[in-house]
């Protein structure tokens, strides 16, 4: 129960219905109504209309008067757009470290604790999963020292976290290939060959997110 001022409400809904949608609970193209968020959050529609609009803002959903909110789906253009971003921010990061033994060492521990705890995650917690996925990588980019690239990442993180959660609900053999594929491009780092990473993390994301070659639509 939501016992707060409206402002608070308001983040809090926000908050609860981007994270549901980040998490595939909410699916692209369902269409939620105002009415039914405000009794599930047990507050008023005034705090849950902030929300929208806010979640409109951000591209996340449509909204409809007098018929709700229509949660935005994944488009192949846009997996295509965040799947080409990443490439090139974790291939330049890769790039960068490589020929420094002391950060490309301690990049390769700090990914190797968090595939650890990806590994014991029950990849039936959808939330928890996506989460040590999106970190792995952007574990990745940080160590590239290019602040300016590593918020522009940590930014296409919620887009990360969702394709992911939509990719795992799609096929329960996701959860298994993401963990094989972090090993992979891991062992690459640790080898400091930036051109076997590269090679790995195309078809990491391809195969993740059934990216197909061909034309952008």
């Amino acid at each position: 129960m939501l016992n707060a001022t409206p402002e608070s409400a308001a983040e809090r809904v926000y908050r609860e219905v981007k994270g549901q949608i980040l998490t595939n609970e909410i699916a692209g193209g369902e269409l939620i109504s105002e009415g039914d968020v405000a009794s599930r959050c047990a507050v008023s529609r005034t705090p849950v209309r902030e929300a929208f609009l806010r979640l409109e803002a951000e591209g996340w959903m449509r909204l409809y008067p007098k018929r709700g909110a229509l949660v935005i789906p994944i488009g192949e253009r846009e997996a295509r757009d965040v799947v080409e971003a990443r490439t090139l921010l974790e291939g330049h990061a890769v790039r960068s470290v490589v020929g420094d033994d002391a950060v490309r060492g301690s990049l390769t521990a700090r990914l190797a604790a968090n595939l650890v705890a990806h590994r014991a995650a029950d990849p039936a917690d959808i939330a928890e999963f996506s989460r040590l996925d999106a970190e792995f990588h952007q574990l990745i980019v940080a160590a590239g020292d290019n602040p300016l690239l590593a918020d522009f990442f940590v930014g296409l993180g919620e887009r990360h976290r969702r394709m992911t959660t939509a990719s795992v609900h799609r096929d329960t053999g996701v959860a298994a290939r993401i963990l094989s594929d972090h090993g992979e491009l891991l062992a690459a780092i640790e080898a400091g060959d930036a051109e076997a990473f590269a090679t790995a993390l195309g078809a990491h994301l391809a195969g993740v997110h059934d990216i197909r070659s061909g034309e952008r639509s």
